[in-house]
């Protein structure tokens, strides 16, 4: 049958169009990056669609919520006023919004949070629902927490570093008012963040984090800015103590908190603010508490249970009686999980009409991250789904859903991680592996919803793990020391102690293994690539570190001290000589695989000098580079054209350098 010349012709322009290259974003700069054909981005396509829903918020007096998600470019909120109801988006920015609250007690505003062009100095913003207006209403210059609100919603407490660029102080401020914006106290340090007011407006708990194995709990009056400490410090040589999570109890006599005091791992105590006596609620708990939240009369609290990765969610009830307090665990399971093998966080209980609903966010290999709630008034009722993220039209039984693996290391030590495997009966024999590292170092692979990396497992057939090296988060506050200072190498040791679990492994192929990371999972990738070149095929590092004397001299001095008790002090004239002798950019000699490296222009964290110089550096010794700077982006990309666009070179790296 004879086509007709418009369909033709369509048909001509659809095969040229197959022939061409992909245009990259102008705010893209490449170098040694090759032309992208466009078909990688029609193949791609609709894996690069999915998006994910957060909860931000309750409103105060009705029903519904703030949430954020991406219907753009960017994340923004949005509202949601039933379950299965439509998300109206509020605020259209071209970066995205970190956070966003109502005021407590009417919900005629809320205030967000965001910085610009990935810079992470962040800004509050009131949003008036009635009119629309964004009024700005911090400096505009410096960096600044999220808004902490008083109970009677007439203030809020937020951290600013406008003082001199470096210490966390504190401000406290009326919405309705910008100019009663005041400093509270100055504190030293970037490592500030207020927790809560007291009931009664008098005080702020804040916490001082010297790292994540160190913080203390503090006391400021909101008048004067006169502080007390609750939790002194140790002497010289004993275990230090971790606090992170804390709240008022509604009486305003003690706090709940989770902390790591006596214990490997964070869990919940109640602390008398008269006798400074901890009681733990939960003293038997061998997992670490990562998210929980107090019910508006203060007799009830969820947590979520990490438990290797993997939570479940729990309730406990509270009750008062002469000066003391206990907690009853609920029967378990509250409810059948909503999600199989899932990450629960964001717990928050409703503050307005239902004081008994719970909302929290749910995220598992086969959904992106979506928020339901759970109400005490029926407990025997499953949690109700508020948000049904989309995933580009691809079936939830398309995803994988990985396994929890283990592996001895070089000293005995069991390690695990989580193993993505492509469907065997499509993909036969062994499976070219990726080695995906998460960042940190403080922090712990999950299984969550994989995004656009579903491509590689589904279409060219990769499988990926991610490993849970020491140092990891979730294991006990010593396995977090494992890697501290002198000790970083063995972090890197695990990995080759997981390349030979590989070769043991007959669905896996350990001669064809990338690393891949960001962040700190991008110096352990460069890392990889210089001590094991020859146990890999090539690496891409997402604004990684290639030497950590360089990184903390240039990252932003807020960070730097919390920094140097992860990393080592580069000051030390011996730990700058153990900096500058396992530094990747000194010993590039030895990376002979090639490498793609990703950076953003504005990043406040790894500065793009760290990026620079390996590049260069690679360049001049001729090892094949791929280097991509976004120059509107900073700690990754946020942005969702970069992103796209870095996912579709990734591809093609893939497919030059690993599955041939």
């Amino acid at each position: 049958m004879k086509a007709q010349p418009f369909l033709f012709s369509l048909l001509l322009a659809t095969s040229a169009f197959a022939a061409d290259n992909l245009t990259p974003p102008e705010s893209l700069a490449l170098d040694g990056v090759p032309s992208i054909p466009s078909e990688i981005g029609q193949q791609v396509g609709r894996y690069t669609e999915a998006r994910a829903a957060a909860f931000l918020d309750w409103n105060p007096v009705k029903d519904g919520m703030l949430i954020l998600t991406r219907f753009g470019d960017t994340n923004q909120v949005h509202f949601v006023k039933q379950a299965g109801g439509a998300r109206s988006q509020l605020t259209f920015f071209p970066d995205r919004i970190d956070n966003a609250s109502f005021d407590p007690k009417e919900g005629a505003f809320f205030v967000f949070s965001k910085g610009t062009g990935g810079n992470e100095f962040n800004q509050n913003y009131r949003y008036d629902l009635a009119t629309g207006e964004v009024t700005l209403l911090s400096d505009g210059k410096s960096r600044n927490s999220s808004p902490i609100w008083s109970h009677d919603g007439t203030r809020f407490a937020y951290t600013s570093t406008r003082r001199n660029g470096t210490d966390n102080d504190l401000y406290l401020e009326s919405p309705n008012d910008p100019k009663s914006d005041r400093l509270l106290a100055e504190v030293k340090g970037g490592g500030w963040s207020i927790e809560d007011w007291s009931p009664d407006g008098a005080q702020l708990l804040v916490i001082e984090e010297i790292s994540i194995n160190e913080s203390y709990l503090w006391l400021f009056d909101t008048k004067t800015g006169a502080r007390s400490e609750l939790t002194p410090r140790p002497p010289a040589g004993k275990e230090k103590v971790s606090y992170a999570q804390a709240l008022f109890a509604r009486d305003g006599k003690g706090l709940f908190v989770t902390t790591d005091r006596d214990a490997e791992f964070q869990r919940l105590a109640y602390v008398d603010l008269k006798t400074k006596e901890h009681t733990w609620l939960l003293p038997n708990e061998k997992w670490d508490i990562d998210s929980w939240d107090l019910s508006g009369d203060g007799k009830q609290i969820a947590y979520a249970l990490n438990e290797a990765g993997m939570s479940t969610l729990h309730l406990i009830k509270v009750e008062f009686q002469d000066g003391k307090v206990t907690a009853a665990r609920q029967p378990d399971p509250l409810f059948d999980p909503p999600i199989g093998a899932s990450v629960i966080n964001g717990l928050k209980w409703q503050r307005g009409p239902n004081r008994n609903l719970l909302a929290f966010n749910v995220n598992s290999a086969r959904s992106p991250s979506d928020v339901y709630t759970w109400s005490t008034d029926a407990p025997e009722n499953p949690a109700t789904r508020w948000t049904t993220s989309e995933t580009g039209g691809i079936p939830a039984s398309r995803f994988v859903e990985p396994k929890l693996v283990t592996w001895k290391s070089f000293d005995g030590r069991e390690l695990s991680g989580f193993l993505y495997l492509p469907d065997p009966k499509k993909f036969s024999g062994p499976r070219p592996l990726i080695v995906n590292i998460h960042g940190g170092p403080e922090a712990q692979a999950r299984p969550t919803f994989a995004g656009r990396n579903n491509y590689l497992f589904n279409e060219l057939g990769c499988a990926m793990i991610l490993p849970n090296v020491r140092g990891s988060d979730g294991y006990g506050k010593s396995f977090l020391l494992l890697d501290n200072g002198f000790k970083r190498e063995d972090s890197y040791k695990d990995i080759s102690a997981l390349l030979d679990w590989v070769k043991t492994q007959p669905e896996l192929d350990p001669e064809r293994v990338m690393a891949y990371g960001g962040s700190y999972g991008g110096f352990m990738t460069l890392e990889v690539a210089t001590n094991y070149a020859d146990r890999i095929r090539c690496a891409i590092d997402i604004v990684g570190i290639s030497n950590l004397a360089t990184f903390l001299k240039n990252t932003e001095s807020y960070r730097r001290d919390l920094r140097r008790a992860e990393y080592g002090d580069e000051r030390d004239p011996k730990m700058a000589e153990f900096m500058e002798r396992i530094a990747a950019v000194n010993n590039v000699q030895k990376i002979t695989k090639p490498l793609f490296v990703v950076q953003g222009a504005n990043d406040p964290r790894v500065p793009k000098s760290e990026a620079e110089q390996i590049v260069a550096t690679l360049k001049k010794q001729g090892t094949p580079v791929w280097y991509m700077l976004g120059k509107d982006e900073g700690h990754g990309f946020g942005k969702k054209r970069n992103a796209d666009f870095l996912f579709y070179a990734t591809v093609q790296f893939i497919r030059d350098y690993l599955l041939k």
